[in-house]
């Protein structure tokens, strides 16, 4: 059996985020075994433990606030997907949240299966992201007088094919079964956008992406 995709959970809420730890140990290929109320917590625990494949993180938190623990998140544990659990739908958070690296952002109205799809998606490296909240998101670009980019970038016909399907969200393993190309293919195609784009995250390729109009 494969080793299930480790989440750690950073949530305040006690009741909620011990339900939600439960209901997604309960599922097949998924383990959740560390649930902190701080994101100050997580990272003293990141010094010392192997981060988790995929990270679910609140934004109200006591002291350091999920927006404002993303970098450091990251920076603790640079190959962990980040996705945004919340109750916030206000544009600045939105917008903040993908701007600092978060590879997806889902309300916290989504059920179980939601969240487990959300989390595998990220696992295998797409943006998961609340419909309603995608669709916010190309509102606030094109509000934000996206155009095409003055910069060419030098991407290839292929490379922007598979950076239209990064912005839909799609996986590297999506987007090679959409071109019909193998997925080491796929996947040096998406090196050679972030060397190109100079990002380094997912997200980071999206948010370029949609604010200088290069799809």
């Amino acid at each position: 059996m494969p080793e299930p995709i480790h989440v750690w959970l950073i949530e305040d809420h006690q009741t909620y985020g011990q339900r939600l730890a439960k209901a997604l140990n309960r599922l097949e290929g998924i383990a959740c075994p560390r649930h902190f109320t701080a994101c100050e917590d997580a990272f003293a625990a990141l010094t010392s433990e192997t981060p988790p494949q995929v990270l679910l993180l609140d934004v109200g938190l006591p002291g350091i606030s999920g927006l404002d623990g993303l970098a450091r998140l990251r920076e603790l544990a640079p190959s962990t997907s980040i996705v945004i659990l919340t109750v916030f739908e206000e544009d600045d958070k939105i917008f903040r949240a993908i701007c600092a690296g978060a590879s997806g952002y889902l309300l916290k109205t989504a059920d179980t299966a939601d969240i487990a799809a959300a989390i595998r998606s990220a696992a295998a490296g797409g943006s998961p992201i609340n419909p309603t909240i995608a669709r916010r998101v190309l509102d606030m670009f094109s509000k934000a007088g996206a155009a095409p980019s003055q910069k060419d970038y030098g991407l290839t016909a292929r490379e922007k094919d598979i950076l239209q399907l990064l912005v839909q969200g799609h996986s590297t393993k999506e987007a090679a079964a959409q071109l019909q190309i193998s997925y080491h293919t796929a996947d040096g195609y998406i090196r050679g956008i972030y060397e190109k784009l100079q990002v380094n995250t997912r997200s980071g390729v999206v948010a370029k992406a949609l604010k200088e109009g290069l799809v």
